[in-house]
């Protein structure tokens, strides 16, 4: 199945029961389909000949028929019948849907197997890609990431009818922590027909780092059960996978199955672009430069300006002195005259 799609799902001759999310598209052609019967519960339908009203009483309060103007009446038949034209074709897409995601769950399952099997020759792959998803990062404790040092591999398996439920495996190494080589979380129906999750009980070891992250894991967990009515902190890896409440609102799970195990790969290079990020940052860092010693050089400009306009200050009051000077003569020359005159 592919891990972006969802389905509604119910028991077979049973309630009606919640969504557990399994196929998108079937989900949109069942959904198409609920209006069945829906399209009988209208109510104040206009008539549209003098704008009367036609006031219409539900039938499943009074036990009255419902009474429609003739017009009305023969456009909601034809329109019923050609809802439940669309409510077989919806039932029948939803039968072949279901048909190509097995066929094409098979087809994947070797890529998968070939992907883990490259994975492991990858040191510490798993961690890394946790880290780098913006989701998962939030929810890991700094021991929980020491501890998922030893993650070798993932799965994700969907059950063979595909609506029914889905598991995710969890491969360790030896480890320090647990002794259980795989831990399972699974979502399936329940006895009463909701979405339901199970988890492989932890086998804690006897050591000081086994320790100190079952008292932190179990804590938290013992809270929650309590539902007191105070904050209980925000959720964590190991408390989200011992807890198994409303599977239908699992998010974590979702996240996992539909995002992170379609394609890692895209998590764990997350470092090497922030590096070719970096060489950007570094490459506007150098602009800024540039334009810093472009700043210099307006400084240096400016400054030259104001020397040239010092000297041009200069040269007028040199030109002045000059006036003067000649101005002085004038008038000395005159003088003169005036004496040889008398």
């Amino acid at each position: 199945m592919s891990s972006t799609n969802e389905q509604n799902v119910s028991a077979d001759d049973g309630p009606q029961t919640k969504k557990l999310k399994t196929s998108d598209v079937s989900e949109k052609v069942e959904d198409a389909g609920s209006h069945k019967n829906n399209n009988k519960e209208a109510n104040n339908i206009d008539s549209g000949g003098d704008g009367e009203v036609v006031d219409v009483v539900s039938g499943d309060d009074s036990g009255k028929d419902r009474e429609y103007d003739p017009e009305t009446q023969k456009a909601l038949e034809e329109i019923d019948a050609c809802q439940n034209e669309i409510d077989s074709l919806n039932e029948k897409a939803s039968e072949e849907i279901l048909k190509v995601e097995q066929k094409y769950n098979k087809l994947r399952k070797p890529y998968f197997e070939k992907r883990n099997d490259l994975i492991k020759k990858i040191p510490n792959f798993w961690v890394t890609a946790f880290v780098n998803h913006p989701t998962l990062t939030t929810i890991l404790e700094e021991e929980e990431e020491e501890c998922l040092n030893y993650l070798s591999k993932l799965e994700v398996e969907e059950f063979e009818d595909i609506k029914s439920g889905y598991r995710i495996i969890f491969h360790f190494e030896s480890n320090p922590y647990f002794d259980n080589e795989t831990l399972i979380k699974e979502f399936h129906l329940g006895s009463t027909g909701d979405p339901a999750s199970t988890s492989t009980p932890i086998n804690w070891k006897n050591t000081e780092l086994a320790g100190r992250l079952k008292e932190q894991t179990m804590n938290r967990v013992n809270i929650s059960f309590r539902k007191k009515k105070r904050s209980v902190g925000r959720q964590t890896f190991f408390t989200w996978y011992l807890q198994n409440g409303d599977a239908s609102a699992d998010d974590i799970a979702e996240v996992i199955k539909d995002d992170m195990w379609p394609n890692p790969l895209q998590y764990f290079l997350v470092p090497d672009m922030e590096v070719e990020n970096g060489l950007d940052e570094g490459e506007h860092d150098e602009d800024d430069s540039e334009v810093e010693e472009g700043d210099e050089s307006v400084v240096l400009l400016e400054e030259d300006d104001e020397e040239i306009g010092e000297e041009g200050e200069e040269e007028e009051g040199e030109e002045e002195v000059g006036e003067e000077e000649e101005y002085e003569d004038e008038i000395g020359e005159e003088e003169e005259g005036d004496e040889d005159a008398d």
